[in-house]
């Protein structure tokens, strides 16, 4: 049940341009498989899936295939030079604003990233809270991030 279930997500996201949670239920649904919010947030965190801006500006779900690091990083990178707004610092914490519903995309993209001094991230819905080892590494990781995304707009 469960992986006909996940099968189905895929297929509908790859083919429908879903933007939410109740979206996914509502084609689940009409499918034949009866669920829950719950249910599809833990599909959506088991699948991987992330949302990602479309040409029209609005963002659907969409699964990141793990097809080599490579491609996976340019993934990420590329989620967080279209979602990431500003980014600001408190001491050691760097928080991060992002284009609304996009925070988790842009925590999981920091995560691959492996920054050096970043202990660990909590994201909202348009704000991400990272805390970072000391001042002089969140100094770093701002510079660093900032480098990702200038190399990446041009």
């Amino acid at each position: 049940m469960k992986s006909g279930r996940q099968s189905k997500i895929i297929e509908l996201i790859e083919k429908n341009e879903i933007e939410t949670q109740e979206d996914l239920a509502a084609k689940l649904n009409a499918a034949g498989f009866k669920v829950t919010q719950a249910t599809i947030s833990r599909d959506i965190r088991e699948l991987g899936l992330t949302k990602v801006t479309i040409e029209s500006g609005r963002q659907k779900y969409a699964l990141i295939k793990n097809e080599g690091a490579a491609q996976s990083s340019d993934k990420y990178i590329r989620v967080l030079c279209d979602a990431l707004v500003s980014m600001d610092m408190a001491q050691n914490i760097l928080v991060i604003k992002t284009v609304s519903g996009m925070a988790m995309a842009v925590a999981a993209a920091l995560d691959s990233l492996r920054l050096e001094g970043v202990v660990g991230s909590i994201a909202g819905d348009d704000t991400i809270m990272c805390a970072v080892k000391t001042v002089e590494d969140t100094e770093h990781v701002i510079a660093r991030l900032r480098k990702i995304i200038a190399d990446n707009r041009k």
